[in-house]
């Protein structure tokens, strides 16, 4: 009786909670498609709503809907606020947890007044999405905003354009032509008083302001700035400016802990947050191949003072740049990466002297995406993942966790991969780990499987422990019978400074062992089959699947996206050649030639038997496609590879179209179809002892 009565509750269970759903779906690439993912959130003055940003594919539509949605705190009801099929981003709530404000772009056609001809600017709505209203009217739209602290105003910038006083005059004739410098865009600062509607220019002096955030008093604005809009400009030549508003003047922050001091000259400042009493500015400077630090200017000493915080067990810094104060207090929250969770920490009891001891926020085994503090720092809103759960509001309060949203419940029913951390030793003797993913029925015993190496991007970046199902292989391939591994690579963050920086100088060589010694480790351990191997990646990932591919054959298939085939021509083209010059041990070409050709699989291109699948962006400035059209030249007409290039039209270094993203997930498993498993059309591989 006992166990009839057991069985009864469970079964209830069941049917009232859809996170016991039964897990019957197996995963189609039709799939990727419903998900939609939460990027950014507000949590309202009161502490008693949660306004976020949903992405999602619609319909027919070949780009995604970017809307507004709101959650109750108390009850967990949710509303859908925007329907237009434009891009709402950026929500905020006004002071008194009425009004919402976000920036949109609808577009009319050519002949719409303002606000409707396409322009960015900056809306309000009620909490219940009524009485929508654009506030700004710019020309042009306007670029990023902030509200006052006490709601009354709205500070937003303004592109404007200039030139340089050398040949202005032919510059200004010929102004059709595209120069390589010396016509420049600016940005100027504006206020809306939000009482009197009056606008007023608060900052223009010639620069472009990267980021910039305002007192609570309003009596001071910290601005990031750069000579343009350029990123080579953002690499090294960033400052941070204090603006007194009332006067005009400001003054620059001593910039040697960021640059003399710094292990290189290209770091780009971002963060900015100022403590509610004014007292404390945070911010930090992120390197590519470095720890991105973070720093507090101090303006309650003598003078003003910038100090670096140390970072606790030397964890790197979070993807996601959002520090917030805790309430009226000098302890401040911030996201870390630690072995490929990404969680938030900490910091108290900043000083000019030092810090208090951290302790972790958001325990376990996730992801935070983002995260917002409640007015007196009792609580907080974060958008998490973990490894069966996709991105959903949590709200932390009072020691406890509460999920807010359910953003994806069709994913109740799907057959998830099995996804684990492992280890593996590197032939140096480093200690290497990866996101290992399974099929969901895979048991220990059933044999070895295809094996699909995916490598992440940056490389100062890593692969997160949790549930990922894009377009770059992890979830998909498992849900097809195949084994991924997602090595976090030396270059890697979240595995101290060591294993970070010594990448530096030996591109094309340590990280490209730590792979192949992974694909070693899963074929020991029975995983991985040998002779059913497939290696890709996108952007850094595509450059290390090309460096791969010159170093062994054991590949059978390799797809690589937007990677890099030559140093030279990447510090050369790209628009950010900081991140070159970085991982040449600060060399320029003309002073490291060897560096350069070491680090470049282009010139070993003719030990590449590899079938391979070359993807770029048409428009992809910080991978051009000169790298992929170098590549497809020399496998398909100087030796004789299997080979395919595409490119897509109108896409930078991502693809934003859902039919092209669609057509490089259709591409690539039929090319390892037919390259790893030997067949012609796509089909479900077979699965060992099924």
């Amino acid at each position: 009786m006992l166990r009839l009565f057991a069985t009864f509750c469970f079964i209830c269970l069941l049917l009232a909670n859809p996170g016991f759903a039964a897990r019957d779906h197996d995963i189609t690439v039709d799939d990727y498609f419903t998900q939609a993912y939460i990027n950014d959130c507000d949590l309202s003055p009161d502490g008693n709503y949660v306004v976020f940003q949903e992405m999602h594919w619609e319909g027919e539509k070949d780009s995604r809907n970017h809307d507004i949605w709101i959650v109750d705190t108390r009850s967990g009801e949710t509303q859908r606020l925007t329907f237009d099929k434009t891009y709402d981003a950026s929500p905020r709530f006004g002071r008194d947890s009425e009004w919402i404000y976000y920036t949109t772009s609808p577009d009319f056609g050519e002949e719409a007044p303002l606000p409707y001809d396409g322009s960015t600017q900056v809306w309000r709505m009620r909490r219940d999405g009524s009485g929508a209203v654009a506030i700004t009217r710019e020309e042009d739209g306007i670029g990023a905003f902030e509200l006052s602290a006490n709601g009354k105003a709205l500070y937003y910038t303004v592109s404007t354009e200039g030139y340089e006083e050398d040949f202005k005059e032919l510059r200004e004739k010929y102004d059709d032509l595209t120069y390589g410098h010396g016509k420049n865009e600016y940005t100027k600062l504006m206020k809306l008083d939000l009482v009197s509607w009056r606008t007023e220019e608060i900052y223009d002096n010639d620069r472009f302001i990267e980021d910039f955030a305002v007192s609570h008093d309003e009596k001071q604005i910290a601005l990031i700035t750069n000579p343009t809009e350029l990123l080579i400009h953002n690499e090294g030549k960033s400052i941070v400016e204090i603006l007194t508003p009332a006067t005009g003047h400001s003054f620059t922050l001593p910039d040697n802990l960021w640059r003399a001091d710094a292990p290189s000259p290209y770091g780009w400042l971002e963060g900015l947050v100022w403590s509610k009493d004014g007292k404390k500015l945070a911010f930090r400077c992120d390197y590519d191949g470095f720890p991105a630090e973070l720093f507090v200017a101090h303006f309650d000493t003598d003078e003003t003072l910038v100090t670096k915080i140390v970072r606790p067990h030397e964890v790197s810094l979070g993807e996601d740049a959002r520090m917030l104060w805790k309430g009226n207090s000098h302890d401040l929250c911030l996201g870390i990466i630690d072995h490929a969770r990404f969680q938030l920490i900490v910091i108290p009891n900043i000083t000019a002297a030092g810090q208090g001891k951290h302790s972790v926020m958001t325990p376990g085994d996730i992801a935070v995406e983002t995260f917002d503090l409640a007015d007196n720092g009792s609580s907080f809103a974060a958008i998490e993942t973990s490894p069966t759960t996709g991105t959903d509001i949590y709200l932390y309060k009072s020691g406890n966790k509460r999920q807010l949203t359910h953003a994806n419940p069709q994913m109740d029913s799907w057959k998830l991969p099995q996804t684990s951390i492992v280890s593996w030793t590197a032939p140096d003797g480093q200690m290497v780990e990866g996101i290992l993913e399974l099929p969901p029925d895979y048991k220990e015993g059933d044999g070895p499987l295809p094996l699909a190496m995916l490598i992440h991007g940056g490389p100062t970046s890593c692969e997160p422990y949790n549930f990922r199902y894009w377009i770059y292989g992890r979830t998909r391939l498992a849900a097809r019978g195949w084994a991924t591994l997602s090595p976090n690579y030396r270059g890697s963050t979240g595995y101290g400074d060591k294993f970070l920086t010594d990448l530096i100088g030996h591109e094309n060589d340590i990280e490209v062992q730590d792979i192949l010694s992974g694909v070693d480790a899963m074929v020991e351990r029975g995983i991985a089959d040998p002779e059913k191997l497939a290696v890709s990646g996108w952007s850094n990932g595509g450059y290390l699947t090309n460096c791969v591919i010159t170093h062994t054959d054991r590949f059978k298939a390799a797809s690589t996206g937007a990677g890099v085939i030559d140093m030279l021509m990447q510090w050369g083209i790209e628009d950010t050649p900081g991140h070159v010059i970085n991982y040449m041990n600060g060399k320029y070409p003309w002073d490291g030639q060897t560096d350069y050709l070491k680090a470049s699989p282009a010139w070993n291109m003719n030990k590449i038997t590899t079938p391979t699948l070359i993807h770029v962006g048409a428009g992809d400035p910080r991978v051009p496609p000169a790298h992929s059209i170098t590549l497809h030249r020399a496998l398909k007409e100087y030796l004789n590879v299997p080979t395919e290039l595409l490119m897509y039209p109108n896409q930078g270094h991502g693809l934003t179209k859902k039919n092209f993203r669609r057509a490089k997930i259709e591409w690539e498993d039929a090319w390892f179809n037919k390259y790893v498993l030997g067949e012609e059309e796509a089909s479900e591989p077979e699965r060992p002892n099924q």
